[in-house]
């Protein structure tokens, strides 16, 4: 059970790292799924912006892109790429604390590896519901408040 955080092109450090490995490895439990390696690379716009062009042929900016190497239903494997300046700006665009909305998503990218969809309307409703319910769960466990996020 290996959960991995890396930067590329970004000074940011995630801060409670020990708290966040036990919050998503309690989320995987919760959907009655496991880890096996989990690699969270958190990101520049220009970085993540230069994969969706490369992998996915978007030439848009995204917070987000997840790469499901899972071999086996409920052992999760994966890459998830995130944009801190995406989840800066959707802080402020969305009136949330920069911690909720790293809180998530850091979520939103494992719960596409737990198999949900977010194309459709209700694929949708029930991806925020999911993310609302893993922000609760990380409050509940976090020991530290007032971390924020600070792009360095």
């Amino acid at each position: 059970m290996a959960i991995h955080f890396f930067t590329e092109d970004t000074n940011f450090n995630l801060p409670q790292k020990l708290i966040r490995k036990r919050w998503l490895k309690e989320i995987a439990k919760e959907e009655e799924s496991e880890i096996l390696e989990l690699n969270y690379i958190f990101c520049s716009d220009e970085y993540l912006h230069q994969i969706n062009v490369d992998y996915l042929n978007h030439d848009t900016l995204t917070d987000i892109i997840t790469f499901d190497n899972s071999d086996e239903e409920g052992m999760i494997e994966g890459d998830i790429f995130i944009s801190i300046d995406r989840v800066l700006e959707n802080a402020t665009t969305h009136q949330c604390s920069e911690e909720d909305e790293l809180s998530r998503v850091i979520s939103h990218g494992l719960f596409h590896l737990l198999g949900y969809k977010d194309k459709k309307k209700e694929e949708a409703a029930l991806m925020r519901s999911k993310e609302a319910m893993a922000i609760e769960l990380f409050q509940k466990i976090s020991v530290s408040r007032g971390t924020g996020i600070k792009k360095q």
